[in-house]
């Protein structure tokens, strides 16, 4: 088992019981080409959502620090055309941000169509932070799992394919991570002592992901969980899973982008006609 996407809303999900690493069956040699092969298909799929522009892509990315939000981002993105792509990360909101409803700055940052849009980190942390650290009352943060629901739906409903991952590292290797940022000089820059101090929460984030997963999967907008300890294997199970959501449009862009030349091609003898 590669992922595990979790389609159903009210479906209970246990982390503990996923794994965090690759099958024993997985080859790291296998995986590069296979990934270099998918990579080459993305591109190419998104040459057909740019030109059709009848879809647009979300994605989503959760996870833990160093889980590898800024990895995945950095290779799997990285085999698009950068001009059809935006990537957002969502901090502490801002004083305009805070006069608005939660996910008012969200909405500003969703694709165009044609377009894909990443998420590194998102509106989920409205209901995972604001949670674990009682950031406002039970009452409100519960009260955004139906408005997140209403908002994806609206997305899909629209023509936007939200793809959400959480990307699932275990205690011990986030651990070793965190270490090797203060060994590596290139990567001191993102120690954080706060990483440190959230890890002490480390069993609150496991129910809040969890309820997560429950309250907020639908089939318009699955959670796809992702064994992350590998960062080989974890950049290619998301790139299978955005191929895997792609592929079933390739056909009806390429109808779309068909009828588009047949116009173009009327167009251009119409001039050639009047020369």
């Amino acid at each position: 088992m590669d992922t595990i996407r979790n389609d159903k809303q009210g479906a209970k999900v246990k982390l503990e019981r996923i794994p965090t690493t690759p099958p024993k069956k997985a080859d790291k040699e296998a995986a590069k080409a296979e990934f270099d092969a998918l990579g080459e298909e993305l591109f190419d799929l998104q040459d057909l959502l740019w030109g059709a522009k009848m879809n647009s892509v979300l994605i989503v990315l959760q996870g833990r620090d160093t889980a590898g939000k800024d990895g995945t981002i950095k290779h799997v993105v990285g085999s698009l055309n950068p001009r059809g792509v935006s990537v957002t990360s969502f901090g502490v909101p801002s004083t305009e941000e805070r006069e608005h409803d939660f996910l008012w700055r969200v909405h500003l940052k969703t694709p165009r169509q044609g377009e894909f849009s990443i998420f590194n980190r998102s509106h989920y942390e409205d209901v995972l932070v604001a949670r674990v650290n009682n950031l406002v009352p039970e009452a409100l943060w519960k009260s955004r799992y139906q408005h997140i629901r209403d908002f994806e739906t609206l997305l899909s409903e629209h023509g936007t394919l939200v793809l959400k991952f959480f990307l699932h590292i275990s205690q011990e290797e986030q651990e070793q991570r965190l270490l090797a940022r203060e060994e590596e000089p290139r990567k001191a820059w993102k120690i954080a002592a706060g990483d440190w101090e959230d890890r002490k929460h480390w069993a609150d984030y496991t129910r809040a992901y969890e309820d997560v997963f429950a309250r907020t999967s639908t089939q318009q907008a699955p959670w796809h969980l992702v064994p992350s300890d590998a960062k080989w294997y974890r950049n290619l199970v998301v790139a299978r899973a955005v191929a895997e959501a792609l592929r079933p449009h390739r056909e009806t862009w390429q109808a779309r982008l068909d009828e588009v030349g047949k116009h173009k091609k009327a167009e251009l003898r119409a001039w050639r006609k009047k020369r």
